[in-house]
């Protein structure tokens, strides 16, 4: 409960500081800043060289790409079934195929589970989501943008993105079996003990709701696929071959029961993939998802 509460009092933090702050969108930035740039490439080093890798980890990491190839077949398909605008279908596929797995994810199971959920988060995070983002959202954002982009640039930038530089040298640490000790993991631990009030603060910060917009039946059926019907196809197909009491189970539940992830819809506005939408579906998704992940942590901890 008090881990519930903590990142309710942060959320709300960042919210009333959007209000007070004559430029809150300077302080949103710079803790994003501190996210990419620290906590998150300091999380990586200390969490990752201690998982002992194996090959039941790809299944936590594949729901991640199970999430958005169904994203994907089922918007493009109910898509021209219905009618869709190439525009809203690409948006539906890239933003509610995608999980907040980081920003909101880690902060919150490792206020829910502690540091061991963090490593099987950092995995599906990198392994998974990162990947995904940086490669198949912006094909499918090429595919049904109206016009081409400069996708060069766009790999450029995520090639030299802090986290998946620092991911790739945790796992080169874990490979050769080196661990932080000393006063390196001190400063680790402390760093990393910066996540949850960084990032919920800042995602307090960019919460935007156009009310007028709420109406929209996309949003809807976005958030339904990103909120109930993912995490629930993560269960089903992880139930019968994990411990349903273990973490390998819960954390790609959760994970996958997150809000959009934020740079997904970053991707979909840049391709003019209804933007609008796009940015409705995080900023009505994250607030949102605090409700149903509630709902799905009970259910894995008192429902099965």
């Amino acid at each position: 409960m008090l881990n519930l509460l903590q990142i309710l009092i942060f959320l709300i933090l960042g919210l009333s500081l959007q209000r007070l702050l004559q430029s809150p969108d300077k302080l949103a930035a710079w803790l994003n800043q501190l996210l990419i740039s620290v906590i998150l490439p300091a999380l990586a080093l200390r969490y990752l060289p201690r998982v002992e890798l194996s090959l039941q980890l790809l299944l936590p990491v594949s729901v991640a790409y199970i999430s958005f190839f169904l994203s994907w077949f089922l918007f493009s398909q109910v898509g021209k079934w219905r009618g869709w605008t190439r525009s809203v279908t690409g948006s539906l596929i890239i933003t509610s195929g995608l999980a907040n797995t980081s920003f909101v994810g880690i902060p919150v199971l490792q206020a829910l589970y502690g540091g061991e959920a963090v490593k099987i988060a950092l995995l599906i995070d990198q392994a998974g989501s990162f990947i995904l983002v940086s490669t198949l959202a912006i094909i499918v954002a090429s595919i049904y943008a109206a016009g081409k982009k400069r996708k060069r640039d766009i790999a450029g930038k995520i090639l030299r993105f802090p986290p998946f530089i620092f991911f790739n040298l945790a796992l080169v640490l874990n490979l050769v079996g080196w661990t932080a000790t000393g006063w390196v993991d001190e400063l680790l631990a402390w760093i990393a003990l910066a996540l949850t009030p960084v990032a919920l603060t800042a995602v307090g910060l960019q919460i935007k709701i156009n009310l007028e917009a709420i109406s929209t039946r996309f949003l809807w059926y976005g958030l339904g696929y990103k909120l109930l019907l993912i995490p629930l196809v993560t269960w089903i197909f992880l139930g019968p071959l994990m411990d349903v009491e273990g973490l390998m189970l819960k954390v790609p539940v959760m994970e996958m029961a997150m809000a959009p992830m934020i740079t997904g819809s970053i991707i979909a506005i840049s391709h003019d993939l209804e933007p609008k939408l796009a940015s409705l579906l995080v900023g009505i998704g994250i607030p949102l998802s605090f409700l149903t992940l509630g709902g799905w942590y009970y259910f894995l901890e008192f429902g099965q």
